[in-house]
C-alpha cells in the first residue's frame, strides 16, 4: 500500500486528455456555454467555486486527508460490502480525479478514498486504473463510423434510437472519455452484465409507462449488480435506501431484502421515477431527483424560474454528484448502444445469458441445500436467481401463502418430482421463536428438537450466554420430528458446519436466562455451610471489594483465597466483578457487619429456604438449574451433586430438586 502522500501526488498529477474536444453549436433554446465550460471540455482544470455547495461538508481536503490517516473503516448495518460495491466506490474516487485532472484532489475525492477503507487493496487498483489505455482509432467499426472527434459528432443522428433525451454537453463528452479510458474496465463489466437484465427490466419499464432506455439509470447506479451496497446504505440494482424501498413496496426483514431483486426493484423504480417525472416535468430533472430527492430539485426550479437542468446545474444548490448524474447517464446510454463507434471491440465483453427461470411455490421455510438437491442444481444457482434471500433458507410460508422461488429454467419438473421423495431426516424446516423471560439457548433447542449450534449459525451468532428478551430467533427444525438424528441427518450436517465455522455453545449451567437482571444477584456473605467438617462461606463480590479486603474480612490470606477459587494472579481482577461468587474457608465465623469509611461492605444475607433442611423445589416451565440456584442462594454444582444430575440439558418440567444440603 503506497503512502497517502503518493496517492495525493498521483491523483493531483493525472494528465489532461491528449486532444481537446470542442463542442458543437448549442441546440436552439439552450444557453451558450461560457469559456469555463469550453475549458472543461478541452480537459483543462476547472476553476473551483468560491463558495462551497450546500451538500458538500465544510471540510478542506487537507482535513479529510488527515482524517484518512487516523481513522479505520466500519461496515454499515452489519452488512459486508460486496466486491461490486467496493468497485463502485473505487470508480467514483477515480471519476472525481479524472474529470478534474488539473485540480488538487478535493474533499469529495478523498471521502471516496475513505469509503474504500484504509487497508483496502482496491486503492492500489485505483492507481493502476489510471494507466488504462484510451480507445484506439484502429478498433473495429460498428454501425456508426468510429468517433474520434466528439465536436464533429451530431448526436441527432442517434436520437431516434433512444426514447430518452440525449444531447452533447461538456460533461457528457468528459464522461464518454472517462468510460473510454480510466473507467473502461468498469464499463466492460456493465455492458457484459447488461445482457442478463435488459430483457426483463425494459419490458417492465415500458409497461409502467416509462421510456425503455431509463434502464441505463440502473447501469450508472449499480452496474446492474443486485448485490451492490453503497456507503449510504442503498442496496440492489436500483440502489434504493431502506425507507424509499418500503415506500414503494419493497419488503425488507430478517429473511429477505426485495431491494436486491432485479424484477421487484424495477417495478418499484418505475413507480418512483413516474412520480418524479409527474412532479418535476422533465426526465433530466426526474433523474436528478432520483439521486438527490425531488424536494431539492423542485426548490431550485422555483428559485431559478426554469426547468432546464443544464441551467440549474450551473448554479449553486446541487451537489457535484447530482450535477454529474445526468451527463453520466447520457454518456453511458450513448456508448452502451454503440460501443464500437466509441472505440470498444466485441472481444472486450463477456456477455451474460439473459435472466430466465422457472417458478415454484414453497409452502414452508426450507433449507436451500435441500431445494438444490431436489432440482439437481447448486445452491449458488438458486442464490443468483433469488438475490433477495438473506439466509440459507426460504422465508416462513404456508399452503395458503406460499413463497415463490426461482429455479434455473427447465428444472421445475425435476424439483416437483424429487422434492417429496427426500427423506424427512434429510430435510430441515425453520421456525421463528420469540425469546421469553427465562429462555436459554439449550432449552429452546430442546423444545424444538434441534441443536444449539444450528440455532447460533442460523442467526449469525458465534456464541451467546444471555438471549435478548423479545428477540426473534430462526430455529432449524428436522422435518421428521420422530426421526432419529443420526450422523447423516440434515441437522447433524448443520451442526458440523457450524462447528467448522467457529460456533461454540456454552454449557447449560453457564447460561443466563433471558430477562435476568444485569445487576448483582447477591453481595456480601450469601450462605455458610459445613462440608466434610469444614466451614465454607459463599461470598458475593460487591463494589469496592479486593482480594485483600475480602481476605482481611474473613481473617485469611490472599494466596489461600486464590487457591480456593482456582485463580491466578492475572485472573484475580476478572473474578472480582460485582455479583461474582467466591468461596472462603475461614477459621472462625465472620462478623455480621463491617464498616469501612462509614459504608457497609459486607453483610449476612441468608437465602430463602436456606434454614429448612432438605428443602425441595419443583422445576417450573422456563426455569433452569442456574435460575433455581440463584433463587436459593446455592451453586449449580451443589444442586447437581445433591440430586445426582449429570446432564442438565434435558430436565423435565415438574422435576423435584433438593436445594439444601442434606
Amino acid at each position: 500500500m503506497p503512502p497517502f502522500s503518493l496517492i495525493f501526488l498521483v491523483l493531483s498529477s493525472v494528465p489532461p486528455a491528449k486532444e481537446a474536444v470542442p463542442m458543437p453549436p448549442p441546440p436552439p433554446g439552450m444557453r451558450v456555454l461560457g469559456a469555463q465550460d469550453k475549458q472543461l471540455l478541452a480537459g483543462a482544470a476547472t476553476a473551483r467555486a468560491q463558495e462551497p455547495e450546500a451538500e458538500v461538508p465544510v471540510q478542506s481536503a487537507d482535513e479529510v486527508l488527515e482524517d484518512l490517516r487516523n481513522e479505520s473503516t466500519e461496515a454499515a448495518d452489519g452488512e459486508e460490502p460486496t466486491e461490486e460495491s467496493t468497485e463502485l466506490e473505487e470508480m467514483r474516487a477515480l471519476e472525481g480525479a479524472t474529470l478534474d485532472p488539473g485540480a488538487r484532489p478535493n474533499a469529495e475525492v478523498l471521502q471516496s478514498l475513505r469509503r474504500l477503507g484504509l487497508a483496502n487493496p482496491l486503492r492500489q487498483r485505483m492507481l493502476d486504473a489510471l494507466e488504462e489505455p484510451t480507445f484506439r482509432e484502429d478498433e473495429e467499426l460498428g454501425e456508426l463510423p468510429l468517433i474520434t472527434d466528439l465536436s464533429s459528432f451530431d448526436v441527432a443522428r442517434v436520437q431516434p434510437k433512444y426514447d430518452i433525451p440525449v444531447e452533447m454537453q461538456p460533461l457528457v463528452a468528459q464522461y464518454i472519455q472517462f468510460f473510454q479510458g480510466p473507467g473502461r474496465k468498469w464499463f466492460r463489466k456493465w455492458v457484459s452484465r447488461s445482457t442478463r437484465y435488459l430483457p426483463v427490466m425494459q419490458p417492465i419499464l415500458e409497461a409502467q409507462g416509462l421510456p425503455r432506455d431509463t434502464v441505463y439509470l440502473a447501469m450508472i447506479e449499480s452496474g446492474f449488480s443486485p448485490t451492490a451496497y453503497s456507503w449510504a446504505h442503498a442496496s440492489g440494482p436500483w440502489q434504493f435506501i431502506s425507507s424509499t424501498g418500503r415506500q414503494y413496496g419493497l419488503h425488507q426483514d430478517f429473511w429477505v431484502d426485495e431491494r436486491r431483486d432485479p424484477i421487484k426493484a424495477t417495478y418499484a423504480a418505475a413507480r418512483y421515477l413516474k412520480d418524479l417525472y409527474k412532479e418535476l416535468g422533465h426526465w433530466y430533472l426526474a433523474w436528478a431527483g432520483y439521486n438527490t430527492g425531488s424536494g431539492r430539485v423542485r426548490r431550485l426550479v422555483e428559485r431559478h424560474g426554469t426547468d432546464d437542468f443544464w441551467v440549474i446545474s450551473a448554479e449553486k444548490g446541487l451537489a457535484t454528484e447530482t450535477k454529474h448524474y445526468v451527463p453520466k447517464l447520457i454518456a453511458a446510454a450513448l456508448i452502451a448502444k454503440h460501443p464500437a463507434a466509441f472505440g470498444f471491440s466485441e472481444d472486450e465483453f463477456v456477455y451474460e445469458q439473459a435472466l430466465r427461470f422457472d417458478e415454484v411455490k414453497i409452502t414452508d421455510a426450507t433449507d436451500l441445500d435441500v431445494i438444490a438437491r431436489a432440482a439437481g442444481v447448486s445452491v449458488t444457482d438458486i442464490q443468483e436467481l433469488n438475490p433477495e434471500l438473506r439466509r440459507w433458507c426460504t422465508p416462513p410460508a404456508s399452503a395458503k401463502n406460499p413463497y415463490v422461488l426461482r429455479l434455473p429454467q427447465g428444472t421445475a419438473p425435476r424439483f416437483a418430482e424429487n422434492f417429496p421423495r427426500i427423506a424427512p431426516k434429510d430435510r430441515l424446516t425453520f421456525r421463528v421463536h420469540r425469546v421469553k423471560r427465562g429462555d436459554t439457548l439449550s432449552q429452546i433447542a430442546l423444545t424444538y428438537g434441534t441443536a444449539p449450534e444450528a440455532i447460533l449459525q442460523m442467526n449469525q451468532l458465534k456464541s451467546v450466554r444471555t438471549l435478548r428478551l423479545g428477540a426473534e430467533l430462526v430455529v432449524p427444525v428436522p422435518a421428521g420430528r420422530g426421526a432419529k438424528a443420526d450422523a447423516d441427518s440434515a441437522l447433524a450436517r448443520k451442526v458440523a458446519q457450524a462447528r467448522r465455522s467457529g460456533v461454540t455453545v456454552m454449557r447449560p449451567e453457564d447460561e443466563v436466562p433471558a430477562g435476568t437482571p444485569r445487576g448483582p444477584v447477591a453481595t456480601g456473605p450469601i450462605k455458610t455451610e459445613s462440608l466434610n467438617g469444614r466451614k465454607r462461606i459463599t461470598y458475593g463480590v460487591q463494589s469496592g471489594d479486593s482480594l485483600w479486603a475480602i481476605a482481611q474480612r474473613f481473617q485469611v490470606n490472599v494466596e489461600d483465597m486464590r487457591k480456593w477459587n482456582n485463580l491466578s494472579v492475572r485472573a484475580s481482577k476478572k473474578a472480582l466483578k460485582v455479583g461474582s461468587v467466591l468461596y472462603v474457608w475461614p477459621d472462625s465465623a465472620p462478623k455480621q457487619v463491617v464498616e469501612r469509611a462509614g459504608t457497609v461492605i459486607a453483610q449476612r444475607a441468608p437465602a430463602a429456604n436456606a434454614g429448612r433442611p432438605g428443602a425441595v423445589h419443583e422445576l417450573a416451565a422456563g426455569e433452569s438449574i442456574w435460575s433455581v440456584a440463584q433463587r436459593y442462594g446455592v451453586t449449580v454444582e451443589d444442586i447437581k451433586r445433591w440430586n445426582n444430575i449429570k446432564d442438565t440439558t434435558r430436565l423435565p418440567t415438574g422435576l423435584r430438586l433438593v436445594v439444601k444440603a442434606p
